[in-house]
C-alpha cells in the first residue's frame, strides 16, 4: 500500500498536504460552504456571527511562554479575530489520559482561564473525556468559538478586496513559537532566553479596525508559516506578491537554531503574530496604531501586492535575487499546536 492510502505527519501540517486532504475529502462530502477560512462566517436571525473550532495536542504541554491551555484560547480567539470578528464565546473539550495529574490540569485550565479573561471571552460550556493509558498521549483539547462579525468587516476574511500596491505587515519576529517548543523537546541551550509568542490578537486587531475599508485581508501565521499563506493568498489570482528577506523580522537566536537544523523561518509556526494586507495610503497610519500594542510593538511592512508575476509570492533576497514562494510542501515540527 503506498502513501497516497495513508495519512501522513505532513497532512497536519498547515501546508499544501493538508490543503489536498481537505479538498479531496472532507469538502468532497461537507460541501464547499465548510470553506477554507479559519472561522465560518454564519447568519442566525439576521445577525452575522463567525464560528471557528480547533484541536489541540501541543508537546509538550508545558513550554516557555505557555502550555496547552493558554494556546487553545489564543488560538480560537485568534481565528475568530482574523476574519475581523469580534469574539466572544468559547467551548472547550477535554480528552485526557489516565494517570495525568490533576495539579497539571488545574494549571492548564486556570491559564485558560486568565487568558479568556485577558482577551474578553467567555469559556461557557465544555466537555470530558478520560481514555486508558497508551490510548493518547496526556491530554488533547478541543474547542469552538463564536464572535460577532461586522457587515463592513465580512470582506477581510476572503480578501476579495485586495489590489495591486497594497501593503504587507507582519505584526511581529517570525518563529518564535516553533523555534521553542523545538528547542523544548531537544534540550536545547542558548545564549539568548527563547518564548513562544502565543497571544491573543483580538486587541490588536481591534486597534487598527475602526476603519474595515483599509484592511484588505487578515491571516494568522500558525502551521505552514508565512510562506503557505503568501503562496495561498497569490494562487489563482490576477496579482503576485513580492516581499523583501531584509525586512522580515525574525530574532537572532531563531535565526541560529534555524539555521543549524536547515529551516526557513518563512515556513515556521507562530501563535501569536498576524499578517495584514492594507491600503497603501493607509500603511504608516496602521503600523504605527499597531506599535502602541505589545502584541504588535515590532510590526513591519515587508512587501507589496503587485501586478507582476501573477499568481505567484515572490521573496527578493538580501542580494538582489528573487524566487517563488511556495505552501510548506511536507511537515517541519509535528504537533506545533
Amino acid at each position: 500500500m503506498g502513501n497516497d492510502n495513508l495519512i501522513l505527519l505532513g497532512h497536519g501540517s498547515g501546508g499544501r498536504l493538508m490543503r489536498e486532504l481537505i479538498e479531496k475529502v472532507f469538502l468532497r462530502h461537507f460541501g464547499m460552504h465548510a470553506g477554507l477560512a479559519d472561522s465560518a462566517s454564519i447568519s442566525v436571525d439576521g445577525s452575522s456571527l463567525a464560528y471557528t473550532t480547533d484541536s489541540f495536542v501541543v508537546d509538550p504541554l508545558f513550554f516557555p511562554g505557555g502550555n496547552i491551555g493558554k494556546l487553545a484560547v489564543s488560538g480560537t480567539v485568534n481565528d475568530l479575530s482574523t476574519c475581523g470578528a469580534i469574539p466572544k464565546f468559547i467551548s472547550c473539550g477535554f480528552i485526557i489520559e489516565e494517570g495525568f495529574r490533576i495539579a497539571d490540569l488545574d494549571k492548564i485550565v486556570e491559564s485558560m482561564a486568565s487568558e479568556a479573561k485577558k482577551a474578553g471571552v467567555r469559556i461557557v460550556t465544555g466537555d470530558t473525556k478520560v481514555v486508558k493509558r497508551d490510548q493518547c498521549d496526556k491530554l488533547y483539547i478541543n474547542t469552538s468559538g463564536i464572535g460577532y462579525l461586522p457587515e463592513d468587516r465580512k470582506h477581510i476574511c476572503t480578501g476579495e478586496t485586495i489590489r495591486p500596491g497594497d501593503k504587507i505587515i507582519v505584526s511581529g519576529t517570525l518563529g518564535d513559537h516553533a523555534i521553542t517548543i523545538l528547542s523544548e523537546r531537544e534540550g536545547l541551550t542558548t545564549g539568548h532566553q527563547l518564548e513562544s509568542d502565543v497571544a491573543p490578537l483580538n486587541n490588536l486587531t481591534e486597534k487598527i479596525l475602526g476603519q474595515p475599508e483599509n484592511i484588505r485581508f487578515m491571516r494568522d501565521i500558525t502551521r505552514g508559516g508565512l510562506a503557505t499563506i503568501l503562496a495561498e493568498i497569490c494562487e489563482n489570482k490576477t496579482f503576485g506578491i513580492e516581499i523583501e528577506e531584509g525586512r522580515i523580522p525574525v530574532r537572532e537566536s531563531v535565526r541560529s537554531i534555524s539555521e543549524l537544523y536547515g529551516f526557513d523561518p518563512l515556513f515556521l509556526a507562530n501563535e501569536g503574530k498576524m499578517l495584514f494586507i492594507v491600503k497603501k495610503e493607509t500603511d504608516e497610519k496602521i503600523l504605527r496604531q499597531l506599535h502602541t500594542e505589545e502584541t504588535g510593538k515590532d510590526a513591519t511592512i515587508i512587501g507589496e501586492v503587485t501586478e507582476e508575476h501573477q499568481g505567484i509570492a515572490v521573496l527578493k533576497s538580501v542580494i538582489g535575487g528573487k524566487r517563488i514562494i511556495e505552501m510548506l510542501g511536507g511537515e517541519i515540527l509535528p504537533r506545533i499546536c
